[in-house]
């Protein structure tokens, strides 16, 4: 647990992806509070987690609202066990709604701001951020120069890009508007505050970059026999094999992608450089 000028940070065991074991909620505002990522499924867990939302109310804090980034698992597995118990509202993108089991008595959207009062007031702007999950949201406190995001980084791993419900191109486009806010920190929901976080959007970027001139080299490598299986240990050929099932994931995204920008043409399940 760990406080930030009016954010304060509860960490919980998840059923994430690795090397990430828990997901950071975080307590928003210094009088009124929203607390952010009702994430974990385990009752051992979630009476840590209730413990310390009540912990708030013991200092006479008030508890406004709950909101999930978006709808994943490890995200939203207290959901409703919180809410109840607290007898607070969901608040989520109207994406996230459609996808979950927990009443949202709230939708976000894009420019919506959550104001907090209390002895340093808080004014948190809905930024809608999808790519990773379809409804996914973050909130950036321009005041405290303070970011919530989610799954669009982490500070430890990296993020997965599911080609059913993700968007690669859109994750990245959302990447570079966060870059552009030159916060002073972010929170994300694995692992440890990101201090001067547009170094860390940057590397992302980077990062995607060089895997899509792999996939591109690998597809080039391979002409008309690329299936996605032809082209994984080529274009991850630096990954462990290990971590395969993964990197297919994030290799057909950037496929899908490729696809659609008409710089790889797809003919069934083989894979063309575009002429």
């Amino acid at each position: 647990m760990s406080t930030f000028s009016g954010v304060e940070t509860f960490s919980a065991e998840t059923p994430t992806l690795p090397p990430a074991t828990h997901t950071q909620s975080y307590a928003i505002g210094t009088r009124q509070v929203i607390l952010v990522e009702p994430a974990t499924p385990y009752e051992p867990e979630q009476k840590r987690w209730l413990a310390w939302a009540r912990g708030l109310v013991a200092q006479g804090r008030e508890l406004v609202a709950i909101v999930a980034t978006h709808h994943h698992p490890d995200h939203i597995g207290g959901a409703v066990v919180f809410a109840r118990e607290l007898g607070l509202p969901i608040w989520a993108h109207a994406e996230t709604k459609t996808r979950i089991d927990a009443p949202v008595a709230r939708t976000l959207d894009e420019g919506d701001v959550l104001e907090l009062d209390g002895p340093t007031p808080q004014r948190w702007k809905v930024l809608f951020t999808p790519g990773h999950a379809p409804g996914h949201v973050c909130l950036h406190e321009e005041s405290l120069g303070a970011l919530i995001v989610g799954d669009m980084v982490a500070s430890v791993g990296t993020i997965l890009i599911e080609p059913r419900e993700g968007d690669m191109q859109r994750y990245l486009a959302e990447l570079a508007r966060l870059e552009k806010l030159e916060a002073q920190a972010a929170f994300p929901a694995h692992g440890d505050m990101i201090g001067t976080p547009s170094r860390l959007f940057r590397a992302y970027i980077a990062h995607r970059a060089m895997r899509e001139g792999a996939v591109l080299s690998a597809v080039g490598t391979l002409g008309g026999a690329g299936t996605l299986d032809d082209l994984l240990p080529v274009a991850y050929v630096d990954t462990n094999p290990l971590l395969f099932p993964i990197a297919r994931l994030s290799l057909e995204a950037h496929l899908v992608k490729l696809v659609r920008e008409g710089r790889v043409t797809q003919r069934e399940d083989r894979f063309f450089a575009a002429d």
